[in-house]
């Protein structure tokens, strides 16, 4: 079947809708396929688009096999917002365009046959912004690792707190901090992975309380964005601020990791800190 189609109009040929796209970091125009292939990388620069929640999760868990967690959960309007648009017609729209329950898909599953429990959020659902139901998932998630004893790995896609449930979305902040805690007492590794962007309370909070902290090039990470900290601080900021190599660079980030490697580099930190002896030890000890 012939990749061009000759347009009558101009007599020149017409490109099919969706068969390319262009990279925002270089300009290049670039077959989707052979993006798609490079797992969503730009092959010229090495840009990283982002991924849907379940093609990244499905891409790190051994097979692409996973279960679901938590699906029941669904987002309410308890505020009754409206600014523009009423809160209750936005998340109709993000139900029906995105297909996924909230900013946040959980699931359970083996990687590197190590037992994990995988967040990722999903930035198309209201800007990955987290809200009650994103809160709880993550905090049923750390628990739900406690109780079989799992590594958890959230993968940080957002723009912070969903300002349509005002002070119900800073109280997940608090939430999912001290569920996070719990995991850490009981000597469960908890992996952060920040992908393009991750800010705002997300970052204030689930991002920055990994044991280890990874994320991918050139990924946007701060709590403000880098125009309101000029405008506040009324000084240029240095090249590449907020970028992952700069938070890498100031001893923020533990490694920049290229989507490519990412399954592999998990795998060997797991390794490096799961200690089967231990865990074993903590999970048969009385209170």
């Amino acid at each position: 079947m012939a990749l061009f189609q000759r347009d009558e109009a101009t007599s020149g040929p017409s490109i099919p809708e969706g068969l390319w796209v262009k990279c925002p970091q270089c300009q290049q125009i670039v077959w989707r396929r052979e993006v798609e292939r490079n797992l969503h990388v730009c092959p010229k620069c090495n840009y990283h688009f982002r991924l849907r929640a379940h093609d990244r999760i499905a891409m790190l868990l051994d097979d692409g096999v996973y279960r679901p967690l938590f699906t029941e959960l669904k987002t309410a309007d308890p505020l009754q917002f409206r600014d523009r648009r009423r809160y209750t017609e936005r998340l109709k729209q993000a139900w029906e365009t995105v297909g996924t329950e909230d900013a946040i898909c959980m699931a359970e599953g083996t990687l590197g046959g190590f037992p994990v429990i995988v967040g990722v959020m999903e930035f198309e659902f209201i800007g990955g912004s987290m809200g009650s139901v994103v809160g709880e998932k993550v905090a049923r998630g750390a628990e739900r690792a406690i109780e079989e004893r799992r590594a958890l790995i959230l993968v940080s896609c957002s723009g912070g707190a969903r300002m349509m449930e005002g002070i119900l979305s800073l109280m997940q902040m608090a939430k999912v901090s001290a569920a996070l805690g719990r995991l850490a007492a009981a000597r469960l590794p908890y992996i952060s992975v920040m992908t393009d962007p991750t800010t705002g309370g997300v970052t204030a909070s689930l991002a920055m309380l990994g044991d280890i902290h990874l994320a991918e090039p050139g990924a946007l990470i701060g709590f403000a964005g880098p125009r309101v900290i000029e405008q506040t601080i009324r000084q240029q900021l240095p090249e590449g601020f907020q970028r992952s190599e700069f938070l890498l660079e100031h001893g923020l980030l533990d490694m920049v990791v290229h989507r490519k490697h990412l399954r592999d580099v998990l795998i060997r930190l797991l390794r490096f800190l799961w200690n089967p002896a231990v865990h074993e030890a903590v999970a048969n000890a009385t209170p």
